[in-house]
């Protein structure tokens, strides 16, 4: 970031304005917003600019500004439309040590005015670094859409009572109780009978809140999905930013972390083929310890969490604690990949039967029903293949398997780094020595990008005559 977003001070501070015509008027409507004094000076003023200093909203001054104007400053606009006497501004707020900025010269400004959104005292600042304020603007208007009117009234009232509320113990009791405040009791008292109404609904909600015996916690089992932020789910979104505590698997990308509650305690404990890895016992023992405390946990975990994740142990373990969870699925990588290779897991006369299968287990190498496999039209989602990729090609050719049978291998699926490759059964041996990875790697048995299987079939007797087929 080039600009750092901050909510500057400005009650009973003045900001000072050069200029007040069109290019002062915009930057006007902002600031006469809020608490500070507004003072404006120019020899040639601009009728609205005269309305709003006769209803005493600002103070004109009829002369060029001098550096003793600078003194309980908090910020200035050189707003006079002229590079050389905006220029003179600018020099003059600098040698007083006031922040300035030049409006529409980004360049030489020392801050920048970003698109709000304003439910007082609610504020919404959206920055684009003065690089696409048609983008800001439309992110601004989807925002308004999205935020009731009456939610700067029921921030008001909450201000008038968060002395009494912090007598609440911190963490979980206090954040339900804002929550249910601001998400469910709040907006409908406020609709049904107003002002009154929210204090006594305040007032009760306090109560119970009060007299709330402490609590275990609860553990929210979450699939965060294959890794594009845009593929989680609603609901694991909702519980990842109201988690104390976020417990996650190394596979897990660094944009769905990105979502947790910035006050979140966030714990990795990744485990890793062939390397150093937490034991799942101590897992286990991390979740119930944090849930005897109190604190709502979200146990993330790459892809589905139904899905070769390990999810019975942790359930027992909870169980056996008297801790409760809840499951949030999560969209699995095998779903994310067909859809990335645009085709379908089952395909009517190809194959009625899709496997997902993990190469390695607990054990080591998985074995599984090569025979079924080997045949023609099997299309499987294989997990953690990629280091038995030559145990997986051999035990499928030793059983029958077509050496020129598509195997597609995708790293990083749905992130912004994916790569994919697309081999067969013979050569995957091969190809598995020369690739380096990254990130998460899944192999597609018997599946190949949409664009490669039509280009197939359009030169299939070409391809036999070749031997290729």
């Amino acid at each position: 970031m080039r600009h750092f977003p901050i909510f500057l001070k400005v009650q009973n501070k003045r900001i000072l304005v050069t200029g007040a015509g069109e290019c002062a008027i915009a930057k006007l409507r902002l600031l006469l917003k809020t608490e500070a004094d507004v003072v404006v000076f120019a020899t040639d003023v601009d009728a609205q600019v005269e309305s709003w200093a006769k209803a005493g909203l600002l103070e004109i001054t009829r002369r060029k500004v001098q550096m003793a104007d600078f003194y309980n400053v908090v910020m200035v606009y050189a707003a006079e439309d002229d590079e050389k006497l905006d220029g003179v501004t600018a020099a003059k707020a600098k040698m007083a040590n006031v922040l300035f900025n030049i409006v529409d010269n980004l360049q030489e400004s020392e801050f920048i005015t970003p698109a709000l959104v304003d439910r007082d005292p609610v504020t919404i600042a959206i920055g684009t670094e003065g690089t696409a304020p048609i983008l800001a603007r439309k992110i601004k208007v989807q925002i308004e859409e999205s935020l009731p009117n009456e939610l700067g009234l029921l921030a008001k009232l909450a201000e008038y009572f968060r002395p009494k509320a912090s007598r609440l113990p911190k963490g979980i009791t206090r954040r339900k109780f804002w929550s249910r405040y601001f998400y469910d009791l709040g907006p409908a008292a406020l609709r049904e009978g107003g002002k009154e109404s929210v204090s006594r609904t305040l007032n009760k909600l306090f109560d119970e809140a009060q007299n709330q015996t402490d609590a275990v916690g609860k553990v929210f089992l979450v699939g965060s999905g294959p890794g594009d932020p845009d593929l989680l789910t609603r609901k694991a979104l909702k519980v990842l930013h109201e988690a104390d505590v976020v417990i996650y698997d190394r596979l897990v990308s660094p944009q769905i972390l990105e979502l947790a509650r910035r006050e979140a305690e966030l714990v990795q404990t990744g485990k890793q083929g062939f390397g150093p890895s937490w034991k799942q016992e101590d897992i286990n023992a991390l979740m119930v310890e944090h849930a005897k405390q109190g604190a709502q946990i979200v146990r993330l975990k790459s892809g589905d969490p139904t899905v070769f994740a390990r999810l019975d142990e942790e359930m027992d373990a909870l169980d056996e604690a008297g801790i409760c969870f809840e499951i949030i699925p999560g969209i699995t990588t095998a779903s994310a990949a067909a859809a990335s290779l645009n085709v379908s897991l089952t395909k009517h006369k190809r194959n009625s039967a899709f496997q997902i299968m993990t190469a390695q287990d607990i054990k080591g190498f998985a074995e599984q029903d090569w025979r079924k496999l080997a045949n023609d039209g099997s299309v499987a989602a294989v997990y953690m293949g990629f280091k038995s990729a030559h145990l997986l090609s051999g035990r499928l050719l030793m059983h029958g398997a077509d050496a020129n049978a598509p195997v597609t291998i995708m790293e990083n699926v749905s992130r912004v780094n994916q790569k994919t490759i697309v081999t067969t059964i013979g050569e995957l041996s091969n190809i598995a020595d020369q690739v380096g990875r990254d990130g998460p790697v899944i192999l597609m048995l018997g599946l190949e990008p949409r664009q490669v299987a039509k280009a197939v079939e359009k030169n299939k007797e070409q391809f036999i005559r070749a031997g290729v087929l």
